[in-house]
């Protein structure tokens, strides 16, 4: 079969290429809000409620009316959380209060109780506090109908929290994007089989679920595709009858047994399918059906960081989120590393240390079939296309794991 040469894409521009095109592809839908982490605001939530709902002591202490040469008061009774003072403080008079605790209407001020001592129903004040202290007022953390979680933004556990406090019962979040995914290759076997000689174990399609659980989609995991043209085109079709991407590995490359990128141009649409990228060259990516489609390499190293890379901003976007950054640093190498010019590389690295200390050192052997050296890499060292190889000392930036999963 004969392809038709095209010049692969710098990671840059592959990526801008892929978010221009993937858009949010799911509509709203409502949530209890115990439910809601994790899954992504489809409209500003905003807070039902002033937060506080009501001007309440932040210290456990003394409420009084403030006035210039108090030394003592009179106590008039109590304020407890779920419990407020009914009655009326008077001038030269206060309330025991609680922490969070409503505030009578007659006070302004908190004494704390470690400044005061209490003789029978007389408080004596040691130190007396500015008028206003120890006071949050009404409203002090969020205002009714402030914007708690923007639209586009994934619901964390302390959104979750405010929202609560809020008074928000429920939340407005995208629908799950479903993803296919699918490994291809008449070598491989089920985790768990007798291995026939010849075969291997497929690791790409847990790799790439595993990976998946982090990001607010519905996974289908539909197994292997066997290097067979019409199984291949049967298989892709009913997939992007029902998915929203479809996610493979494998089968994009230049072989005669690699039916997938053929298969994608014929019934669908390819925008590329070549990275100028170490790991990771063949890289698919275009349209079939109502899915995008995303050809990852079948090289298990170059598959999760092709995955890291592209899929993963990609898949965001199709959420309804705004693409998450890597986190980078710079770090300085601990031993040299071997370099050609002309593709930028990603090696797996260990990078220790703090602040303007942060050191790095790659896992060993780089080869894209090694996922082994996953095993203790906490980050990617990026090496740019233009660079020769690198010395001991050399600074290069390092892309942590900790913003990439």
């Amino acid at each position: 079969m004969h392809y038709k040469a095209t010049a692969p894409l710098d990671l840059d521009a592959a990526l801008a290429r892929v978010l221009d095109q993937v858009a949010a592809c799911t509509e709203p839908e409502r949530v209890a809000v115990r439910n809601a982490h994790g899954r992504v605001a489809a409209e500003p939530i905003r807070s039902a409620t002033d937060l506080p709902p009501f001007a309440a002591s932040a210290m456990d202490g003394y409420a009084f009316r403030w006035r210039a040469g108090i030394s003592s008061l009179e106590l008039a009774g109590d304020s407890l959380a779920g419990h407020p003072f009914a009655g009326s403080v008077r001038k030269g008079e206060c309330a025991r209060i609680m922490t969070g605790a409503p505030l009578p209407a007659d006070c302004d001020t908190v004494v704390v109780q470690e400044d005061c001592d209490r003789d029978g129903t007389e408080i004596r004040i040691r130190e007396v506090p500015r008028q206003g202290a120890n006071v949050r007022e009404a409203g002090d953390d969020l205002r009714r109908g402030d914007v708690v979680v923007a639209a586009g933004k994934r619901i964390g556990p302390f959104d979750v929290g405010t929202l609560a406090a809020c008074g928000c019962a429920t939340a407005p979040v995208r629908a799950r994007p479903r993803v296919a995914v699918f490994s291809t290759g008449d070598e491989l076997q089920q985790p768990g089989t007798a291995l026939e000689f010849g075969n291997i174990y497929d690791s790409n399609r847990f790799a790439v679920e595993a990976l998946l659980t982090r990001l607010p989609v519905e996974v289908d995991n539909l197994g292997v595709l066997a290097d067979d043209a019409r199984t291949v085109a049967t298989s892709l079709t009913a997939a992007g009858e029902s998915a929203d991407l479809i996610l493979t590995s494998g089968g994009v490359s230049v072989g005669d047994a690699d039916h997938v990128k053929s298969t994608v141009e014929a019934l669908g649409e390819l925008s590329f399918w070549r990275l100028n990228l170490k790991p990771g060259k063949p890289l698919a990516f275009g349209r079939i059906g109502g899915a995008f489609f995303l050809g990852l390499p079948g090289n298990p190293v170059s598959t999760i960081v092709t995955y890291l890379l592209i899929a993963r901003p990609a898949i965001e976007k199709l959420c309804g989120m705004q693409p998450s950054q890597p986190v980078t640093v710079g770090a300085g190498l601990t031993e040299p590393i071997r370099h050609k010019p002309g593709r930028e590389e990603y090696q797996r690295g260990i990078a220790t240390g703090a602040g303007d200390d942060i050191r790095v050192r790659t896992t060993g052997a780089q080869g894209s079939n090694r996922m082994s050296t996953f095993a203790e890499a906490n980050c990617l060292i990026r090496i740019p296309k233009g660079k020769g190889s690198l010395n001991s000392g050399d600074r290069v930036e390092v892309l942590l794991f900790e913003g990439l999963l």
